[in-house]
């Protein structure tokens, strides 16, 4: 899309009354502004407007409609892999209220709000959210594309457990929605992303979770075939109260990475089991038995230390994300997948490429329907890369090609779409959405959005 928005700009006097920020390009705060988590997406918007609460949201939006302003919206910046080179970005950075109702096991959570802010509001009641491998991510980004949990087998998705959603449509009118009201809203808005409307804050369920067992078991890369061949088996077996991941970790030598794993090729488990630790010592013990353990870091943590599982990078970084949804990991599975990432794909450029297992909790149907694709699923394949320059560039977009390519045949042919990475063209944005979920978000855009102004990131188009 070629910046052909510049002629509305200087029309700013209708953006008055929005009390935060309204920034354009050069203004002193601009860059931090723009700036989010993945530095992977160029972001110069001609107006940000740093929303303070829903007026803001309002407003801004009505000056878009009024306008024909694309809007683009950001929270924390961990899902920005699309650029944004024109238009009107709404950062609700500033928008973290966090309520909780221990009588009731609610959280309130405002737009801006990250996993960390909401699990330290519901801990001190015994109670936590469920939120996924780090809680340094918007809760409800992560949720409006219905959020994959930590512990998803037991719980299911994150969006499965909102009650009710405050969200501004493109022509600046606020709705509540729920399963009484709206409804079409609400289907939409768990598990579409972000094609209807702007919202302000989402009520959630919170389970009374005060601790798990959790951490990861590592082990030389070079044995990764024997440990994924027994975790493969040991996850048709086990309770769903057991959410694992394999993952395959090209780590880089750099401070930030704690000793002994630092520069070295892992193949790591890591595991959250929500029943009695010893049971779940218990059930590991197969996994643990498989090859060589270097690091073990599995423990009883409180759920507030739920980072300690996964380890995800702390620090901003410019990431490549991609994911696709398998059916089942047959023994012609596994071996695809080895000789795209494992010990013999010595050059392979990615930091990590993982199998999440689904099924469980994650199988079964919400209570209200929803927009969500991935509940046939048996396994999620995941594959992050560092975004460089070129040539490391290519080699990673090869790379990551190249996997998804090879496991396609143990498909669902579908993708996640908080994981899909950078969305390309409508065919490729439909895989994250079956045709007739893809065909109703479609209408409802047409209904919701008719001028398209929600056309950045994770978009679909309105016919």
């Amino acid at each position: 899309m070629t910046a052909t928005h510049h002629h509305n700009t200087p029309d700013l006097f209708a953006l008055s009354d929005v009390r935060g920020p309204v920034l354009r390009p050069g203004d002193d705060g601009y860059a931090e502004e723009v700036t989010g988590f993945n530095l992977a997406a160029l972001r110069t918007p001609d107006v940000v407007v740093g929303a303070t609460g829903v007026d803001d949201v309002v407003s801004a939006l009505r000056w878009a409609s009024a306008t024909g302003t694309p809007v683009a919206v950001q929270a924390t910046g961990h899902g920005a892999n699309f650029p944004v080179d024109h238009g009107l970005l709404i950062s609700t950075a500033r928008m973290t209220d966090v309520h909780v109702d221990p009588q009731r096991r609610l959280a309130t959570v405002a737009a801006g709000a990250k996993w960390r802010q909401v699990l330290d509001a519901a801990a001190p009641h015994g109670l936590a959210a469920l939120c996924g491998t780090s809680t340094d991510t918007g809760a409800v980004g992560y949720t409006l594309g219905g959020g994959l949990p930590v512990l998803g087998r037991t719980y299911g998705y994150a969006s499965d457990r909102v009650l009710s959603f405050q969200v501004v449509t493109p022509d600046g009118t606020l709705h509540d929605s729920d399963p009484d009201h709206e409804q079409e809203l609400f289907w939409a808005l768990r598990g579409g992303k972000g094609n209807v409307g702007v919202v302000t804050s989402l009520t959630c369920e919170l389970l009374p979770v005060p601790t798990l067992l959790g951490g990861g078991i590592y082990c030389p890369g070079e044995h990764a075939e024997a440990l994924l061949t027994t975790w493969a088996q040991w996850t048709r077996r086990i309770p769903e109260e057991m959410c694992s991941a394999f993952t395959m970790l090209r780590l880089p030598p750099i401070p930030q990475i704690p000793e002994p794993l630092r520069g070295g090729f892992w193949a790591r488990v890591a595991i959250a089991w929500t029943g009695s630790p010893a049971q779940g010592e218990e059930l590991l013990a197969p996994v643990r038995a498989a090859a060589p353990v270097t690091v073990d870091t599995v423990e009883e943590m409180p759920y507030t230390a739920l980072d300690r599982i996964h380890i995800e990078p702390q620090d901003p970084l410019p990431a490549r994300e991609s994911c696709s949804l398998l059916r089942d990991l047959t023994p012609d599975a596994i071996r695809a997948l080895l000789d795209q990432v494992g010990p013999e794909a010595a050059d392979c450029p990615l930091l990590a490429a993982g199998l999440r297992h689904m099924a469980g909790a994650l199988s079964r149907p919400a209570r209200s329907a929803d927009a969500i694709c991935a509940r046939d699923a048996g396994y999620l394949l995941e594959a992050v890369g560092v975004m460089a320059a070129p040539p490391a560039a290519e080699a990673l977009e090869a790379a990551t090609a190249s996997l998804h390519t090879a496991m396609a045949p143990y498909g669902t042919g579908r993708t996640m779409v908080n994981i899909h990475g950078t969305p390309g063209d409508d065919a490729d944005r439909a895989r994250a959405w079956s045709p007739e979920v893809y065909d109703r978000l479609c209408r409802d855009k047409a209904t919701y959005d008719p001028a398209n102004l929600l056309r950045f990131g994770h978009t679909v188009p309105t016919t």
